[in-house]
């Protein structure tokens, strides 16, 4: 699969993000797959299994960040709900929150996973 391809998969912008990283497409595939190893994610999982709302909201706002960066819009949009959720120093909610969290990032992984 193409990066074009990757990005429509998971329902994000590959034109927007082409262009802010200055057109260039090798650029584009090594930072979306320098993604499979940014730990936020699993960090976020862990914080909300233990109750932290602090480092919970510390992973929930680098994931978040990362995904702005690298335009994964729908992924983007779910954590940043989360974001504010925790950053008000509130879990209750936040499981039905991650859960859309985690939806749209097995969806982006998967398509990631299939770049050629």
């Amino acid at each position: 699969m193409t990066v074009k391809e990757c990005y429509e998969k998971m329902g994000a912008n590959y034109e927007n993000v082409l262009s802010r990283l200055g057109g260039s497409e090798a650029l584009v595939k090594r930072l979306v797959l320098k993604f499979l190893d940014d730990a936020s994610y699993q960090k976020l999982e862990e914080q909300l299994l233990n109750k932290n709302v602090e480092e919970a909201f510390r992973a929930a706002h680098t994931l978040k960040g990362v995904c702005l960066n690298l335009g994964f819009d729908n992924l983007f949009t779910v954590c940043s709900d989360l974001t504010e959720k925790l950053r008000a120093k509130e879990l209750d909610g936040a499981d039905e929150l991650f859960a859309k969290v985690k939806e749209q990032y097995e969806i982006t992984v998967a398509a990631v996973k299939n770049l050629d």
